[in-house]
């Protein structure tokens, strides 16, 4: 019998998640982590779990990251569970080995019941919307805009650290505006996380280095 662990920092998603897990997967134990060292805890205790993990939001600072948990817990399976993933980092991770199960958080609750029953089983599952993303030839897609002024002042003040609730304050906008802005420039940019908009904007003299160490 496998345990599942939730790997979200969001405390209303993992309640979500458990009630699925629990309904869809019958015996099999649940448990929460809401960062890296608490995964790494259980993962030596459950060597052969089954994790559902939110890459997007998690403490991990990059995919070599997740690689390295792969490899050190080989008998591990993953589902990748976001709202967004780049598709640099859904062919890189598809493309490593058969522990990795995408499905996005938009999905169909068939299609997660699949990728939690086919990773308990030790098989790969992508979901129907990443399959067409990776179907599509590089040549097929279109480029990528360019960030609007208002998403570069955005991205500097993610960069810079902020949280969204200041940047909204900062700009007098809500939180779900600011919110909304930040989906799109990561899509944008095809980032998951705060760490890869950050070296994005470091190399594009968003914000330079001595401004970031400050």
């Amino acid at each position: 019998m496998r345990t599942i662990i939730l790997a979200d920092n969001q405390e209303i998603t993992r309640a979500g998640l458990r009630y699925l897990c629990e309904k869809m997967t019958g015996t099999h134990p649940v448990c929460e982590v809401e960062n890296r060292k608490a995964l790494l805890q259980v993962l030596v205790d459950f060597p052969d779990a089954v994790v559902v993990l939110d890459y997007t939001l998690f403490d991990l600072t990059s995919t070599d990251d997740l690689f390295i948990l792969q490899a050190r817990f080989k008998e591990v399976d993953w589902v990748l569970f976001s709202e967004e993933l780049s598709e640099d980092f859904i062919r890189r991770v598809v493309f490593s080995g058969e522990h990795f199960s995408v499905a996005l958080k938009d999905s169909s609750l068939q299609e997660i019941n699949r990728a939690l029953h086919h990773a308990i089983r030790h098989q790969p599952f992508i979901c129907s919307r990443i399959t067409n993303l990776l179907s599509v030839h590089p040549q097929e897609k279109e480029e990528h805009p360019v960030l609007t002024h208002t998403e570069t002042e955005i991205l500097k003040g993610i960069a810079l650290g902020k949280t969204t609730k200041e940047i909204a304050f900062e700009r007098y906008s809500s939180i779900h505006t600011i919110t909304t802005h930040r989906k799109n420039i990561f899509r944008k940019l095809q980032v998951n996380n705060v760490h890869e908009a950050t070296k994005y904007a470091l190399r594009a003299g968003i914000i330079d280095s001595a401004e970031y160490y400050i």
